[in-house]
C-alpha cells in the first residue's frame, strides 16, 4: 500500500463518527435527529413530528405511513459533516413492535445513543434496546430530553440509570433549572454557563450566550435560587460522581450524559460538539479472519438493511452497507461471501433518509446505498482480497402470527412479488406451513403494528388489497439439526411445523408451558429462541 493511500486512510477513519440513536417511543428521538441535522447544516429548517400543517415534514420520516401516525417505523441513514467530521447517523425505529430492525442497524452502528425523557426516566423499550447495546458493547451516550418540561430530579435520573442499569454515569453538562425555569446548563467540560434564548417550536438553531461561572452579571440573570442550587448540585457531582474515563466510554461501562431540550434546541449543539470529541472511531469488527482494521487497504463491508420502494417512481430496492474496511471507489468489482460470484458496484449513493445522491467514494464507518438487483440478503459480506465473512444478523422469536390472504387471484403476481421483497428487506419474518397444500405465507411479527404495514405497503406500493387470518400461537423455536433432527423427534403434540424463508424447520407453539411440555417429552430435541445466521458468520 502506498504511503498516501495509508494517509488517505488513516484520516478518513479518524474523521468519521457512526451512530444509532435509541429510546422508548415518545422520548423525542425524531425532534433530536432533526435538531442534529439542523447543527450540522443538513437541513435549514427542523421539522416537528407534530408539525402544524404549514410546517416541513420531518426528514428521517420519509415513509407516508410515518408521516400520517407521527412515528418511526423504519430505519433509515442520515449522513452530514460538523466541524470537519463526516458523521453517519443510523434513525431507528422508537415502536417497540420495531426491535429486530433497530437490532439490525445497531449491528452497523460504532456508538449509541440513548435517549430519555426527563419526566419518565429510563422506560420498557429503552432497557431492552440497552440490552443489546451491552451486548455488542457500544459506548453509549445518554441525552436526557424535555428538560423545558416539568420532570424528575437530574440527580434522581442518573441514579436510576446506575442502579437499573449497572452502567456508570458522568454528567457532562449539567441543567440550571427545569420545566418553565430552565434556563441553560453548566457545561463541565469548559467549566462554563450557557444561558439559552427560547425560539419558536425550535425551529432554527438556538442562540446561547455563554458566562463563567463566577460572573457577576449572572446573578442579575439568574433566580438566585437556581444559582444556588447549580453550584450546590455541581459539589454533589465532584463530591459523589464518577470520574470521567474515556477508556470506559469506549468500553461501554461508563455513560456520558447531556441534559436538553431537542424541541427548544437548548443543549444540542453542546452534546454534538461533546459526542464528537468522545465516540469511538470506526474499528476492526469480527470476521472469519478476525479483527481487521478499518484502515486496511482492501474494501469490505456487510448488508444489514434492505429496503424496497424507498423511490416509488422507480420501483427501486436499496442495499444498505456499512463499510467496514478500506476505500470504496464507484464501479469497483468485489467478492460476494454467500455465493462466490463477483459483483460490479455501480451506482452507489450517498443515503440521507428518502433523498439519495451520487457517491463516488466512502470509507470505514460509512454507510453506503447500492442497487439490489436480488443479489443481496442481510448479513452478507462483499470484499476485496482474501475472502472475509462479517457477523451475520440473527432473526428472533415473533410473538404474533397470521396466513397472510390474497382475495384477488388476478393479483397473484402482484402479491408475490410484494412479498419476496417485503420478506428479503426484513420488514416481517415470512414462514411458510411444511403442509404443500397450505400456501398462503404465514406473517411472523413482534407486534401488531408489522403486520398493518405489511398490508399497507401491499396496497400501497404493489397495489393489492390483502386480508389476515390469525394463528393462535406466540412462539417459534428454530430446531437446531434441521428436518433430520426433527423426524428423529417422531410424533410432536400441540405444535405446528412451518419452513422460514432459509426453508429451515420451525416449530409454532400456543405458549410457554405447551413448549416445556414438548422439550420434556423429546429431551433430545434442541430448540433455538433465535435462527441461526442465514449469511455470514455465527455470532457467538
Amino acid at each position: 500500500m502506498s504511503v498516501e493511500l495509508q494517509s488517505e486512510l488513516n484520516e478518513a477513519v479518524n474523521m468519521r463518527r457512526n451512530f444509532a440513536i435509541i429510546s422508548h417511543p415518545d422520548a423525542g428521538k425524531t425532534t433530536l435527529t432533526e435538531k442534529l441535522l439542523l447543527y450540522g447544516g443538513a437541513i435549514h429548517e427542523a421539522g416537528s413530528v407534530k408539525a402544524r400543517r404549514a410546517q416541513r415534514k420531518v426528514t428521517s420520516d420519509w415513509m407516508e405511513m410515518e408521516q400520517q401516525r407521527g412515528i418511526s417505523i423504519t430505519s433509515t441513514v442520515l449522513q452530514f459533516e460538523y466541524d470537519g467530521y463526516q458523521i453517519n447517523l443510523l434513525d431507528t425505529p422508537g415502536h417497540q413492535d420495531f426491535s429486530e430492525d433497530t437490532y439490525r442497524t445497531l449491528a452497523a452502528a460504532d456508538n449509541a445513543v440513548m435517549l430519555i425523557d426527563a419526566a419518565k426516566g429510563l422506560e420498557p423499550q429503552t432497557r431492552k434496546l440497552f440490552e443489546v447495546c451491552k451486548m455488542r458493547g457500544l459506548p453509549i451516550f445518554t441525552f436526557t430530553n424535555k428538560m423545558d418540561r416539568p420532570g424528575r430530579d437530574p440527580l434522581e435520573l442518573l441514579d436510576e440509570i446506575e442502579q437499573e442499569l449497572g452502567l456508570q454515569t458522568y454528567a457532562v453538562n449539567y441543567p440550571i433549572g427545569m420545566g418553565d425555569r430552565f434556563r441553560g446548563v453548566f457545561d463541565r467540560r469548559q467549566q462554563k454557563i450557557h444561558l439559552f434564548q427560547r425560539r419558536a417550536h425550535g425551529s432554527k438553531t438556538a442562540e446561547d450566550t455563554i458566562f463563567e461561572i463566577g460572573d457577576r452579571r449572572l446573578e442579575e440573570l439568574l433566580d438566585p435560587e437556581l444559582y444556588s442550587e447549580l453550584k450546590e448540585n455541581l459539589e454533589i457531582l465532584e463530591e459523589i460522581g464518577s470520574d470521567f474515563d474515556l477508556e470506559k466510554i469506549h468500553a461501554g461501562k461508563l455513560t456520558p450524559v447531556f441534559f436538553g431540550s431537542a424541541m427548544t434546541n437548548f443543549g444540542v449543539q453542546l452534546f454534538l460538539e461533546a459526542f464528537l470529541e468522545y465516540a469511538l472511531k470506526p474499528e476492526g469488527r469480527n470476521s472469519t479472519r478476525g479483527a481487521i482494521a478499518p484502515t486496511n487497504p482492501d474494501f469490505s463491508g456487510f448488508v444489514f438493511k434492505l429496503q424496497a420502494n424507498m423511490d416509488p417512481k422507480h420501483r427501486d430496492r436499496v442495499a444498505f452497507i456499512r463499510v467496514c474496511t478500506g476505500k470504496f471507489e464507484k464501479d469497483m468489482t468485489v467478492s460476494h461471501a454467500r455465493t462466490g460470484k463477483t459483483v460490479r458496484l455501480s451506482r452507489p449513493q450517498k443515503l440521507f433518509a428518502q433523498g439519495r445522491e451520487s457517491l463516488d467514494v466512502a470509507y470505514a464507518g460509512d454507510v453506503i446505498g447500492l442497487n439490489n438487483p436480488g443479489v443481496f440478503t442481510i448479513g452478507d459480506t462483499i470484499y476485496q482480497g482474501k475472502k472475509l465473512e462479517y457477523e451475520g444478523i440473527p432473526c428472533f422469536s415473533p410473538e404474533l402470527f397470521a396466513y397472510l390472504k390474497n382475495p384477488n387471484p388476478s393479483k397473484f403476481k402482484q402479491f408475490n412479488k410484494g412479498i419476496q421483497e417485503l420478506q428479503e428487506e426484513g420488514a416481517v419474518q415470512i414462514m411458510y406451513s411444511a403442509d404443500e397444500f397450505k400456501r398462503d405465507p404465514i406473517l411472523a411479527a413482534v407486534g401488531q403494528l408489522q403486520f398493518e404495514v405489511v398490508q399497507f405497503r401491499l396496497q400501497n406500493e404493489y397495489n393489492v388489497e390483502t386480508r389476515l387470518e390469525p394463528l393462535p400461537y406466540s412462539l417459534a423455536r428454530w430446531v437446531a439439526g434441521g428436518w433430520e433432527a426433527l423426524e428423529k423427534a417422531g410424533r410432536l403434540f400441540n405444535t405446528i411445523t412451518v419452513k422460514d424463508n432459509w426453508e429451515r424447520p420451525v416449530l409454532l407453539f400456543r405458549n410457554e408451558w405447551n413448549m416445556r411440555q414438548i422439550m420434556e417429552d423429546h429431551p433430545d430435541l434442541k430448540l433455538n429462541s433465535t435462527a441461526p445466521v442465514g449469511s455470514g458468520l455465527q455470532p457467538d
